[in-house]
């Protein structure tokens, strides 16, 4: 009885999210994958098979795989200079210059779309480039998100480096670029492949930065799988999409965990404290300071351009915000999809909090057989799939499933922000399980023997270390709930949409006010999530890049 105790325990305290996904993420993707396999109620696969045959799918594949990987290549280059100066470093405004950096991770994709439009279009300081609507813009954006992830995960790699060695090979006379390659890259290399493999996936899924900034021209299999859904209702084009990202997502998730899996947690290090900046570094500090130019200009310009209207310095677009645009573009003002938005993210933080708090203590609990750690496994990699699954087939599974008694949701306000607690669920439990994981279990074995029960023991064991984490999980989750565009772009009604969803309306809609009033909105959701962000870097939880 005692053998089968802990994985029964494990798997107790996994049934209720792996319920949830069950029915709010695995029946909408497999009810969209049936769709595309039995498009009139018949097993016909080679719909399916024919659609991976077609010239455009080659060249739709080819274009994620291609930007994906160079996004990834100069999110890496530009991500290592910065993950040094910022912690190995110190010098004044350190902190700031760090949440300056991490804000564009969790900047709604349909503000950067916005933001980079401003910059590089024709009236931008840019436009004399022409890059407007060409793959080196959606790059931009793409780089723009991810540098984040590489200094956040490879910084904290850093941060926590044994100096030793190090020290050890500098005072044997080797320079300082010899102790580099043969000691720090070394020891860096598992976090900058496994953060590399992460910033591949982030940008092999991305929905809103392409679909803006590339529009139909240039689709990636995210788009793609958008565009064949909504204009040409292409099922079994979806359906084959899907699968194919799915089983790339699945390789890459494997990868990075094995990576994670790798360091080994008994090894006592003797991390080196920040120093001041030396000469040696002046290249460094260029390229962390270039980076926050990369990173401000397009956010500078959006905020430029939704104070001006002609000529002329004004607040009218941010006045106009209160009614409906020029020739009625939407149904609702602007001001109410805020509050619409608002609503949904507090919906979809606690959705997602309670749900990855029993996740994270599902896969952190210490496994004695080779049982338990198989079902640990199995349940970390499952409660990563979200990451992998196109946010347009999420939704519109959502939409052919959840439409009949007992789950006919269609009208429930629930909806959305089950959806975006889906999407947001993977941030939670990589903020929560690094931090559990970390936890002595002998201190919760010596509570239980003072006679404390399981409640009092995590009271006074976990809780002290848990909350920072869980206010800064509750931060991610409200940030990616306002931005996400996907999902919602399926599910918002048309008198109840969110601030994306609105900001998209508009910059679809002609005339100068519509424009205006999409810089100005897009102003006012940047300020909202980077103001959480900020919030949740002084809480210095290093969870970004740990996915």
């Amino acid at each position: 009885m005692t053998t089968w105790r802990r994985p029964v325990t494990l798997i107790g305290l996994a049934l209720v999210p792996v319920a949830v996904l069950g029915v709010f993420f695995v029946l909408p993707v497999s009810g969209m994958v049936a769709r595309g396999f039995w498009p009139d109620g018949d097993f016909a696969p080679g719909e399916v098979l024919d659609v991976l045959t077609r010239p455009r799918t080659g060249r739709v594949v080819w274009f994620t795989v291609w930007s994906a990987g160079v996004a990834t290549l100069l999110a890496v280059a530009v991500g290592l200079p910065a993950a040094y100066v910022l912690h190995r470093l110190d010098f004044p405004l350190r902190r700031a210059v760090r949440a300056a950096l991490l804000v564009p991770f969790v900047l709604p994709t349909v503000v950067v779309g916005v933001a980079f439009r401003q910059l590089l279009g024709e009236a931008g300081p840019l436009g004399f480039l022409g890059l407007d609507g060409t793959p080196v813009a959606i790059l931009a954006g793409l780089v723009f998100f991810n540098a984040a992830v590489v200094i956040r995960a490879v910084g904290a790699s850093w941060e926590s480096m044994d100096a030793r060695p190090a020290e050890a090979a500098a005072a044997l006379g080797a320079s300082p670029r010899q102790v580099f390659l043969t000691v720090t890259l070394p020891s860096l290399r598992p976090a900058i492949v496994s953060a590399a493999s992460v910033v591949f996936l982030f940008c092999a899924t991305s929905f809103g930065v392409v679909l803006t900034l590339g529009g139909t021209q240039y689709s990636s299999v995210e788009t793609e799988i958008y565009l064949l859904t909504t204009d040409l209702l292409d099922l079994p084009g979806a359906a084959a999409l899907s699968i194919v990202q799915l089983v790339a997502v699945v390789v890459l998730l494997a990868i990075a965990g094995r990576l994670r899996a790798s360091a080994d947690p008994s090894i006592v290090r003797v991390p080196a404290r920040p120093r001041r900046p030396r000469r040696s570094d002046l290249g460094q500090l260029v390229a962390t300071g270039l980076l926050l130019v990369f990173v401000a200009a397009p956010l500078v310009t959006l905020l430029v351009g939704s104070l001006q209207v002609g000529d002329a310095w004004s607040l009218d677009n941010y006045r106009a915000l209160t009614t409906t645009g020029s020739q009625q573009a939407l149904l609702v003002p602007v001001t109410e999809a805020l509050a619409t938005s608002l609503r949904t993210a507090v919906d979809a933080t606690w959705m997602s909090l309670s749900l990855g708090l029993l996740v994270a203590l599902a896969v952190t609990r210490r496994w004695r057989s080779r049982a338990e750690r198989r079902i640990r496994g199995l349940l970390d990699g499952f409660f990563m799939l979200p990451l992998g699954v196109s946010a347009a087939t999420l939704g519109f599974g959502f939409l052919i499933t959840l439409d009949s008694p007992p789950l006919d949701l269609r009208d429930s306000p629930l909806l959305v922000p089950l959806a975006q607690a889906l999407v947001a669920l993977p941030l939670v439990v990589r903020t929560l399980v690094p931090v559990l994981d970390g936890i002595d279990d002998r201190q919760r074995q010596a509570a239980a023997s003072l006679g404390a029960g399981p409640l009092r023991a995590v009271m006074t064991v976990d809780l002290p270390v848990l909350w920072k984490p869980l206010v800064a999980a509750s931060g991610f989750a409200f940030a990616a709930s306002l931005g996400e565009f996907g999902a919602t772009a399926f599910l918002a009604r048309d008198d109840h949409p969110t601030l994306p969803v609105v900001i998209f309306r508009l910059i679809g809609h002609p005339g100068a006010m519509n424009y205006g009033m999409a810089l100005a909105a897009s102003v006012v959701l940047a300020v909202t999530t980077a103001v959480v962000m900020a919030a949740v870097e002084r809480l210095r939880v290093p969870s970004l890049g740990a996915i």
